[in-house]
């Protein structure tokens, strides 16, 4: 058989790559090696700038079973370092970052790829469970790939190939694309679900009270103590069950490959608190988390792009799980990548575009391989380390030091360059943060993006603008909305499918403002028509 797309794993990320393909016209064909969604505890929510654009395409009510808009949070954590966010108003400016750009969904993994599992299948994604990649050979025209399914083997032609499967990458693999990086396997981290003694909980804070060491450790944070890292959460609210893991430097090597007991969970806590934690398995049914690893990669692939094969997700990059990053940078990925490819497929695509998702997109996850390597380091527990520790909660103390880290943890501290940019302030921004200096038009301009369409939106009422984007009718929408007190400085924008200014001015009218408004749109939507 052939195929435009196809994708192979059906996790998050290239659930999500699927529904942007549809959204754009595209077929894709999905295929998963295992025959059913995988309930075991993996991730436990979304952090980041992934929470907004998910909203973007109508995807957080159905995950939170509330309204938007999603409101960001009031107070995070650096390597267990509080980050208090509430103070960061003050700080806006259209020039500069974000006041708080931090948002978090507390949604399980097995949740969201059930969300995003049945949005698929809404759309008309082919979705083939139980079927395994074994081989891949590309050539100028397309890939042929060799897939293992219960019914026997067969092989599929495809246009395009995108590898969302993982940090051990099947696709990666065989397409020899290098994944260079550094493995730290100085420590060892044990996570469990765990029942913790209500008189050890502050019913008010949530706190954890051990007064024989005389010791308060907040959830939610990585408390960092001398025998190690000590974690809890109570990650279902009302459950009584919550997430315990610790992190152990310097102990003697265990095997992975033998299973973790309960018991293991508890020595561990044991060893970093100083003192025994009363804890018990769960006795609800499961699945519960027992889960035990050593040390943590940081890799990111040489290219992201090879060919006809392109890499997504964990595939094209792995780190450290501290800050939860993953999910928000992989499913970033996949709306980065959904609507380039599918201009490649329909043929419009302008020379070049395909190859800005590794542009775009690798500068970003060096970021995230930075600093979370950056915050496992500040948890050791060494003397060197805790000084470092103190002069960094120092500089926290300033808010624009905090503003700071909370782009950095969410990706919004990264501007795409958008090539042509004539050094207006708002080229590669990102439209949501721009929301509430937009009044008339703004629900109009989310239920285009929602189906994942560009959009030139007009801020002046002049017919002109529209008229001068008529060549891009079949590919450009055109809106025109009010800035609130002309609190925008711009009088036109265009916003691609992914929610970033591809291009913005200020000027009215006029020979120069239609001309390099055609060289935007040319540069990202292909030739007039």
């Amino acid at each position: 058989m052939t195929a435009d797309v196809t994708i192979v794993g059906g996790g998050p990320n290239g659930l999500l790559l699927a529904c942007e393909l549809r959204l754009a016209g595209v077929r894709p064909l999905l295929l998963e090696r295992l025959h059913t969604r995988s309930a075991a505890p993996r991730a436990n929510g979304l952090v980041g700038r992934v929470v907004q654009a998910l909203e973007l395409r109508g995807l957080y009510e159905p995950l939170t079973g509330r309204p938007g808009p999603a409101q960001p949070l009031p107070f995070y954590q650096f390597s267990g370092l509080p980050l208090d966010l509430r103070d960061l108003r003050d700080l806006r400016d259209l020039r500069d970052l974000p006041d708080n750009p931090l948002h978090a969904l507390q949604v399980p993994q097995a949740r969201i790829e059930q969300v995003l599992e049945e949005r698929a299948r809404e759309l008309g994604v082919e979705i083939r469970r139980g079927h395994e990649l074994t081989a891949l050979r590309q050539d100028d025209d397309a890939v042929t790939l060799d897939i293992r399914a219960p019914q026997g083997a067969y092989r599929v032609r495809t246009r395009y190939l995108v590898g969302a499967d993982g940090g051990h990458s099947t696709v990666r693999k065989q397409a020899g694309i290098a994944f260079p990086g550094t493995t730290d396997d100085s420590f060892a981290s044990r996570a469990g679900h765990a029942v913790i003694p209500d008189a050890l909980l502050d019913p008010a804070t949530g706190e954890l009270d051990l007064p024989e060491p005389g010791m308060r450790l907040r959830p939610y944070a990585h408390n960092r103590l001398p025998g190690g890292v000590f974690t809890f959460a109570m990650m279902q609210p009302g459950s009584g069950i919550h997430l315990v893991a610790t992190f152990e430097w310097g102990r003697p090597p265990v095997d992975d490959s033998t299973p973790m007991a309960f018991d293991e969970l508890r020595a561990s806590a044991r060893r970093v608190l100083g003192t025994d934690l009363p804890m018990s398995p769960p006795t609800t049914p499961g699945p519960h988390l027992l889960r035990r690893l050593t040390g943590t990669n940081s890799r990111q692939a040489d290219t992201y792009r090879a060919g006809r094969v392109l890499l997504l997700g964990d595939a094209a990059h792995v780190h450290s799980a501290v800050g939860g990053p993953g999910l928000n940078l992989g499913m970033q990925d996949a709306i980065n990548l959904g609507w380039k490819l599918a201009a490649r497929i329909h043929g419009w695509a302008p020379p070049g575009l395909l190859d800005t998702y590794h542009g775009e997109r690798a500068p970003v996850s060096r970021r995230v391989l930075m600093q979370t390597r950056a915050q496992m380091a500040l948890m050791r527990p060494a003397a060197d380390i805790t000084a470092v520790r103190d002069l960094l909660a120092e500089l926290l103390d300033d808010p624009r030091n905090r503003a700071r880290i909370a782009a950095l943890l969410s990706g919004t501290d990264i501007r795409y360059d958008m090539g042509h940019d004539t050094g207006h302030p708002l080229a590669g921004r990102w439209l949501p943060d721009l929301r509430t200096h937009i009044t008339d038009g703004w629900k109009q301009i989310a239920e285009r993006l929602r189906a994942a369409r560009p959009v030139l939106v007009d801020l002046t009422g002049n017919a002109a603008t529209a008229k001068a984007a008529d060549a891009w009718a079949d590919r450009v929408d055109v809106i025109t909305a009010r800035s609130a007190d002309r609190s925008l400085p711009a009088s036109a924008i265009l916003v691609r499918p992914d929610g970033y200014l591809a291009w913005a001015t200020d000027d009215t009218a006029g020979r120069s403002m239609r001309d390099h408004m055609h060289e935007a749109l040319t540069t990202w939507f292909g030739a007039a028509t």
